[in-house]
């Protein structure tokens, strides 16, 4: 157990290496608003596949959540099960657009604020984790989680 929880703390400091992470000052993010980011509505079914994804949201590097197996999945944050109860749409979407402007000392990457990015590879310099599309995907999956763990 003590090195699966290793590994997982290791894999999320790799995922903030590689696309970085922004300053831990609040007042210095690019996306303020926590309204709607797209004009099409989420999609459930998107959002649970890049929840999901090991290639595109890494969700589960930290968060456990209702995906087999769950013995590949983190306990370094809090699972996802009943986050539709605990935030609403908008509370969602700013902790997924960039989580350090509700906690400064977040280790959870901002998936869509690009402002501040530090060691970021130039590929990804000045593009955000996921489009303004996928995190509406997200919110609208992570809003049908209603059970309590």
């Amino acid at each position: 157990m003590r090195f699966c929880r290793a590994r997982v703390v290791l894999g999320c400091l790799a995922v903030l290496a590689v696309f970085g992470s922004a300053s831990a000052q609040t007042g210095a993010v690019a996306v303020q608003s926590a309204q709607r980011l797209s004009d099409e509505p989420g999609s459930a079914e998107r959002g649970r596949a890049i929840v999901g994804s090991r290639q595109t949201g890494l969700c589960l590097l930290c968060h456990s959540g209702p995906f087999e197996p769950r013995a590949h999945q983190g306990t370094l944050a809090g699972p996802l099960q009943g986050a539709g109860l605990r935030w609403t749409e908008s509370q969602l979407r700013q902790r997924l657009i960039n989580p350090r402007t509700l906690d400064p000392a977040s280790l959870m990457p901002a998936f869509h604020d690009t402002q501040d990015q530090q060691q970021v590879g130039q590929a990804y310099a000045g593009k955000p984790i996921l489009s303004a599309q996928q995190i509406e995907d997200v919110v609208a999956y992570l809003m049908t989680l209603r059970e309590v763990p």
